[in-house]
């Protein structure tokens, strides 16, 4: 089978469950998933590339939620954001300098789906219970790149050629 093929029906498929699975038993925004199924392919795909991918969307969740505290316990006015917003964005860049997280949109996938959850869900950055963004954004990290990492199987098994038997 062509590897088109193959990854048509392997992520068309997994797509589907993976949208079942959010929508049903696992409470945890699909879009993110799909960022981090994105992120786990751009990160390489692979064992290294799973590892390289959550870390790298974990180390954007940490700066996010550290930036959306900040935000939360300072005046609420534009400027702080803004402030808080620049220097999460610097320590972003920074934390690229790390060789294992030298991949700078990986963890920027994780800083925005942060952000996002929480705009999403209307569960601020002070949320005490297991719907907190970060904790729902990290969830739906490592899912999303559980798929990827299933998607390049399921690719890789129907597009090996199958040797004949005597």
């Amino acid at each position: 089978m062509s590897p088109l093929v193959a990854a048509m029906i392997s992520l068309g498929v997994l797509g589907a469950i993976d949208t079942f699975i959010t929508a049903t038993i696992l409470p945890v925004p699909v879009w993110v998933t799909f960022i981090a199924w994105a992120s786990f392919f751009a990160c390489g795909g692979g064992k290294d590339g799973f590892i390289k991918s959550v870390l790298r969307n974990w180390t954007g969740i940490a700066i996010a939620s550290i930036t959306l505290l900040f935000i939360a316990l300072l005046p609420a006015h534009p400027i702080f954001a803004a402030i808080c917003v620049g220097l999460g964005t610097s320590a972003m860049v920074a934390a690229s300098a790390l060789p294992i997280l030298s991949f700078p949109p990986a963890i920027v996938f994780g800083f925005a789906s942060t952000v996002g959850t929480m705009a999403a869900t209307g569960k601020g950055i002070l949320t005490g219970d297991i719907s907190h963004p970060t904790i729902v954004a990290a969830v739906a990290m490592v899912v999303g790149a559980a798929f990827g990492y299933l998607s390049e199987m399921g690719t890789n098994m129907l597009t090996a050629k199958k040797t004949a038997t005597a």
